[in-house]
């Protein structure tokens, strides 16, 4: 299909030709390629890649197709290569993201079999369909935010089975545009699993709305922190992305928290968070408490600096707002009676300030934020602004 040769108003029916296509052609058992011509493009006019279950991300592939055929841009869609079974040695052999060819950009960033493999875990330790998870992500580390959030959504759709590892919940929109929520639970694993997999939906936002432990004087129980940096102590994606790389929230994702912070007025501290993998830290306190002093952190979780990092890695807009649940460098603990009584206060505060940030974000930016900081300045992805 020749963009160039579509007027403006024959694009969307375009666009929902190539993606029938699309699944028509993962329907009858094929991985489906895509090829993109770039006419405007000197140093990438060729773009190949190859999707398992397109369906799961119509509403991206939607965006994208759009952009590149108003460009001018010719796009194919195809059968590439047989689908393979989890079971066929082949496909874990396919799965290793190191092994790509670097004088090649990716018309997407995963293979069919890692996007095949995500959407099957999703399902499994999220409960719901893949296809259910909406552009807009909170994760949190407390079943009392998925409560406020089916008191907002009563209608939201939720695990279909009981005890799945993270269960998430979606209120649905039109084309995507809804919200969903993810208890990940405590603990830096599960935030990677959950990210790692969650990527390949392409989500507009990741946004993490956890609890952590004030590290300031005048903080106080039920104060917000925003943060604004991460020290990764956590040590999950030490291998793949090492701590020397800054890893930062999205800015614009940042300022819409910023606003809906200073608009209720509420209690709040700017600064650096410090991820653990170590629930117990307190019980070794040299090295991390000179860490903390030296970066001059503000708070203490285990959750946010991986979700960042998996963020910054899969080219995701993030941010973090925490509260404030105890102050452990001030006698002030997480105590069982406290801590009820904090958390049904807090908890339906804090959803409503998320999902305010994420209604300016669809306002302002319906086409997603940008995310030049965190996509290398030379890769295309899908995106037809890219060279």
């Amino acid at each position: 299909m020749e963009g160039s040769a579509l007027r403006p108003g024959e694009i969307e029916g375009g666009v929902g030709l190539l993606l029938d296509a699309l699944e028509a052609v993962d329907r009858d058992g094929w991985y489906a390629a895509l090829e993109v011509s770039r006419p405007w493009s000197r140093h990438n006019p060729r773009l190949v890649g190859e999707f398992a279950r397109p369906a799961a991300i119509r509403w991206y592939l939607r965006r994208e197709l759009s952009a590149l055929l108003s460009k001018g841009a010719e796009i194919t869609v195809r059968p590439s290569r047989r689908q393979l079974a989890f079971d066929d040695p082949q496909f874990f052999a396919a799965l290793d993201e190191e092994r790509f060819d670097v004088r090649a950009k990716k018309l997407f960033l995963f293979g069919p079999e890692r996007m095949a493999l995500s959407l099957d875990r999703l399902s499994h330790y999220c409960g719901t369909p893949a296809e259910s998870f909406q552009r807009y992500v909170l994760f949190t580390n407390y079943a009392m935010h998925i409560e406020a959030f089916r008191e907002r959504f009563p209608d939201a759709e939720g695990p279909v089975r009981e005890n799945v590892q993270m269960p998430a919940w979606h209120h649905k929109a039109e084309d995507g545009g809804g919200v969903s929520i993810v208890n990940i639970g405590v603990g830096p694993a599960n935030a990677k699993t959950a990210t790692d997999h969650l990527a390949v939906l392409r989500p507009d936002t990741m946004l993490m709305i956890g609890h952590c432990g004030g590290l300031r004087n005048h903080q106080r129980i039920g104060d917000f922190v925003l943060a604004t940096a991460y020290l990764r102590a956590d040590h999950v994606l030490d291998e793949v992305l090492p701590t020397t790389v800054p890893v930062i929230p999205t800015p614009r994702l940042n300022q819409f928290l910023l606003d809906e912070l200073d608009e209720r007025a509420v209690q709040y501290r700017l600064g650096t968070v410090y991820t653990t993998d170590n629930r117990n830290w307190e019980l070794n306190q040299r090295q991390p408490l000179a860490t903390m002093r030296a970066a001059r952190c503000v708070a203490v979780d285990m959750e946010s600096a991986t979700i960042a990092a998996n963020g910054f890695r899969y080219r995701i807009p993030n941010a973090t707002l925490l509260c404030v649940s105890d102050k452990p460098l001030h006698a002030e603990p997480k105590l069982s009676g406290e801590a009820a009584k904090f958390y049904e206060a807090s908890k339906r505060q804090h959803l409503d300030i998320a999902l305010s940030c994420l209604d300016q974000v669809r306002r302002h930016h319906p086409g997603g934020l940008p995310n030049q900081d965190i996509r290398a300045h030379d890769e295309p992805l899908l995106s037809g602004e890219q060279p």
